[in-house]
């Protein structure tokens, strides 16, 4: 097939390969997030039909893991993509990333579940560079920000897909779930052969120490490195979106109002023991949605615009939507904070990935791409931990219908009740398990689950678990700004 993509600087269009590149991302994020935004729930939700039901300790182990796998090994799967060939890396990271899929959709058990996403996460730490390589050498100055704004457009369409595919397959079982992302996945073998690869401009007879060896010194550069510290503490944020706000939806948002006001298919609403409400992959779907719509025309917009200020101004939206979407229990206030938080990635995730782009040495493109993922890595792995930590001492309900248990000791179970203040000893000093306090808690009071919903967000105000994330993602706007105005002095960084 004849390869229409150019690499002509002085030529703005964008080629087939660009194209073919784009619909391979689409199908691997259509696969991958039809499991991730469904994902934290089979692992740890209580009371998930057919779900593991594990604790948010697992389920923080299993992320952290996973994020490491994912985000941190393109700093070395970068080089390996220049040096040994980009379709040659993304056959391999479609083989790991099926494996991964079919091993959890058999496995019930820990470490055969791990297993199989620390395969998923390898594949998909291949994928990235080997794809974003690519696509860097098909773009130039003139058409990079359209380009990458595109690209991300795609991701977001499989994005907007996922929730719908995941919920269409779980009404098969939560095993088809994992089944139907695996083919998804398994069809971008067919794509490679629609394209022609081009040359990275690596030296291909470079021995692989060498090409570790080049990643570790080019990424120990003290500008380099304080760019990535500061979208850490912003990533880290971001993710609570996709790992955290899952729980908080399903445990305390109100959707109620929505579904007087708008026609919501009843196929998206589910009984969450306090009347129907929309099923939080629905919900969270509205930033996918929002991307698709609008991530062209401001990638547009803002293309001649400096890339470090409109990261900036991403980072400040996000931050304010992230607060906006936590801090009550209104169904409308969530969809609110999305539409700011889905704002500042629109201006922040195109512009880091086009910022490392501008900034890589020649024949260093997937290199520098696969540094992209560091903050990201850092940010979900250690917001992973620490979402878990907060919401498993302040923010889970089945944990607060435990404590109010045991503070009402008397009133409620009928006898004294020995507590050392300790969250995670609670089922062991009321003798109610997590599963059932909050339906015991109800029996209890007498009342229904969207009454002692009300009673337990009054009594402990579990929003509290947000303040420390969003305290993060103001000192990553800090941190920003002043590398920002030191990169006006750096004539290869001030971009």
């Amino acid at each position: 097939m004849t390869d229409h993509a150019t690499t002509d600087p002085q030529k703005k269009g964008l080629g087939w390969a660009f194209w073919m590149l784009c619909t391979m991302e689409g199908f691997e994020r259509l696969a991958y997030y039809g499991l991730r935004v469904v994902i934290g729930i089979y692992i740890a939700q209580v009371g998930e039909p057919g779900g593991l039901e594990w604790t948010q300790s697992d389920r923080a182990t299993i992320f952290f893991w996973w994020a490491i796998f994912q985000s941190w090994l393109p700093t070395f799967t970068g080089g390996i993509a220049d040096r040994y060939g980009y379709k040659n890396t993304i056959f391999v990271s479609i083989t790991l990333k099926v494996a991964g899929y079919l091993l959890m959709a058999v496995s019930r058990d820990f470490w055969p579940f791990f297993t199989g996403a620390m395969l998923l996460a390898t594949g998909t730490a291949l994928f990235k560079p080997g794809i974003q390589g690519s696509l860097a050498q098909n773009l130039t100055k003139d058409n990079g920000s359209v380009g990458w704004g595109i690209f991300y457009w795609l991701v977001n369409v499989g994005a907007m897909i996922g929730p719908g595919f995941a919920g269409w397959l779980k009404d098969f079982g939560w095993a088809a779930v994992f089944y139907g992302c695996a083919g998804i996945a398994a069809l971008n073998y067919g794509m490679l052969f629609t394209y022609k690869e081009q040359a990275s401009g690596a030296d291909v007879s470079k021995p692989l120490g060498e090409v570790m060896k080049e990643t570790f010194v080019n990424f120990f550069q003290a500008r380099l490195l304080l760019f990535l510290l500061c979208l850490s503490g912003f990533w880290l944020m971001m993710y609570q979106l996709w790992d955290f706000h899952p729980f908080f939806i399903t445990d305390w948002v109100d959707s109620r109002g929505i579904i007087a006001a708008l026609p919501i298919p009843e196929s998206w609403t589910v009984d969450l023991g306090r009347g129907r409400h929309i099923e939080q992959e629905h919900l969270l779907n509205l930033n996918a949605f929002l991307i698709v719509l609008f991530v062209i025309p401001i990638s547009r917009a803002v293309k001649k615009l400096r890339t470090l200020t409109a990261m900036l101004g991403g980072m400040i939206i996000a931050t304010l939507g992230i607060l906006a979407s936590g801090l009550t229990t209104s169904g409308w206030m969530l969809l609110l904070g999305i539409l700011f938080f889905s704002l500042g990635e629109m201006l922040t995730g195109p512009k880091k990935t086009e910022y490392l782009g501008y900034v890589a040495p020649p024949g260093k493109k997937a290199l520098y791409l696969g540094y992209v993922n560091i903050p990201v890595g850092i940010g979900q792995a250690l917001g992973a931990q620490l979402s878990a930590w907060l919401y498993a001492r302040w923010g889970e309900k089945a944990m607060l219908a435990q404590r109010y248990l045991a503070e009402h000791d008397t009133e409620l179970l009928g006898r004294d009740v020995t507590w050392n203040g300790d969250p995670l000893t609670l089922e062991q000093a009321t003798g109610v398990a997590r599963a059932d306090a909050f339906q015991r808690l109800c029996d209890a009071l007498h009342q229904d689950g969207a009454a002692v919903t009300e009673l337990l967000w009054a009594t402990y105000d579990p929003w509290v678990v947000w303040l420390p994330i969003a305290a993060i993602g103001v000192t990553s706007v800090i941190g920003l700004y002043l590398f920002a105005r030191a990169a006006k002095k750096w004539a290869d960084m001030n971009h």
